[in-house]
């Protein structure tokens, strides 16, 4: 596959975990892009964590609604509001996302592992503000799902045991890659679908943690 092309293909496979009416928040990066690959009739209230319910396209530079310095999404960059969305505070902000109203959230990740924990905020020795919503988010939201490239390097992201410190434990229900899609179980990882572009043994290779194939495993692109 064409590095150009993996972005784009993981967002649309994402595109396929959500149905009408779902409130979703998307992390910074190759999340904001699964708005683009919704399926005809899906309709979505985006929640931003800086204060957002039902966030817009983001605006082109220039445009009546093009506001850096004041409507920004979580990573600081131009956001809108969508008819029908609004301003919240704060407080009401994380209500929603602790209470258990917000039905998935999509977050990358530096690591991810077998138990379903997450490490995405920090790799140590480097500065950073701290890891803001996503601890909440990883936790108060119905389905975490991890959407990111495979390897970093070449190297495996996806773990047997996290080694960067986490962002929550035992947290995340599914990760999409461009190679396969696991389902994280009790019992471990499960591959319920591979891309035919790769083999079980070349995602054997890229991953770092056992898994099992499940026995209806079918293609990322059906």
């Amino acid at each position: 596959m064409d590095r150009s092309e993996i972005k784009a293909f993981i967002a649309k496979r994402c595109a396929k975990e959500l149905k009408d009416g779902d409130v979703v928040n998307l992390g910074i990066g190759l999340p904001t892009m699964i708005p683009h690959y919704l399926p005809e009739g899906v309709e979505l209230v985006i929640h931003a964590e800086l204060g957002i319910v039902g966030a817009g396209a983001a605006p082109a530079e220039g445009a009546e609604n093009y506001d850096p310095y004041h409507v920004v999404d979580a990573g600081g960059s131009p956001a809108s509001v969508a008819c029908d969305g609004g301003f919240i505070d704060s407080a009401t902000n994380f209500g929603l996302i602790r209470g258990g109203h917000v039905d998935a959230c999509f977050l990358g990740a530096l690591e991810v592992d077998a138990q379903g924990n997450l490490a995405n905020w920090i790799i140590p020795g480097k500065k950073m503000p701290g890891m803001g919503g996503a601890m909440d988010l990883c936790v108060g939201a119905k389905k975490c799902i991890v959407c990111m490239e495979h390897t970093a390097k070449g190297n495996p992201k996806i773990l047997e045991q996290c080694k960067l410190p986490l962002t929550a434990s035992h947290c995340v229900n599914t990760i999409i890659t461009e190679m396969c899609v696991f389902q994280v179980t009790e019992n471990g990882l499960v591959m319920t679908e591979l891309n035919p572009e790769f083999t079980v043994e070349d995602v054997k290779a890229a991953t770092a943690a056992p898994f099992t194939v499940a026995a209806d495993c079918k293609s990322m692109l059906d």
